[in-house]
């Protein structure tokens, strides 16, 4: 316990509202022996409306997070979608066990 408080019931801490656009999308997972989750592919609905697929996910981290006080765990990826490098985030609702990818805002 740090002087004054600091440092307190850190684990209860809200990571806010999510900054992007948001896409529901359909997750390929492996689950390890401790049953953490591993994104291996997933499905989108692109902005055209054609399904697009998108393999060869790079995890570059992993964090615990909780959205509007909903635990979740966000995957900060990498991918080739469309022939383009793309950055974005993989978020995955526990409760619910929902995906979704979160491309950030131009």
């Amino acid at each position: 316990m740090g002087v004054f408080g600091i440092g307190t019931n850190t684990n209860e801490l809200d990571s806010g509202e999510i900054k992007g656009k948001m896409y529901h999308i359909a997750c390929k997972v492996w689950f390890t022996s401790t049953c953490s989750p591993r994104p291996l592919s997933f499905k989108f609905e692109g902005d055209d409306g054609t399904m697009q697929i998108v393999r060869d996910i790079t995890v570059k981290y992993t964090e615990d997070k909780k959205y509007s006080g909903i635990p979740s765990k966000e995957y900060g990826c990498e991918a080739v979608i469309g022939g383009i490098l793309h950055g974005f985030k993989l978020i995955f609702y526990i409760e619910a066990c929902k995906w979704v990818m979160i491309v950030p805002s131009l």
